[in-house]
């Protein structure tokens, strides 16, 4: 029974079929990370670059959005 019990523990210890996911988990977990920063940093141009057409368009006034 005993020996049983260490063979599976063993056999258990030894399989890497989880390992593999493990990695794409964290590979897909950095890839949503670089597109989050990256979308952020778009954003805060793109709202940039509105406010100065609405600003230009209003004659100076401001367009906080």
């Amino acid at each position: 029974m005993l020996k049983k019990l260490k063979s599976g523990i063993v056999q258990l210890i030894r399989d890497e079929s989880g390992a593999s996911a493990i990695e794409y988990g964290l590979i897909a977990a950095l890839i949503a990370a670089l597109i989050i920063v990256s979308v952020t940093g778009i954003g805060t141009n793109i709202q940039a670059k509105f406010v100065s057409v609405c600003e230009s368009l209003n004659g100076g006034a401001a367009c906080d959005a």
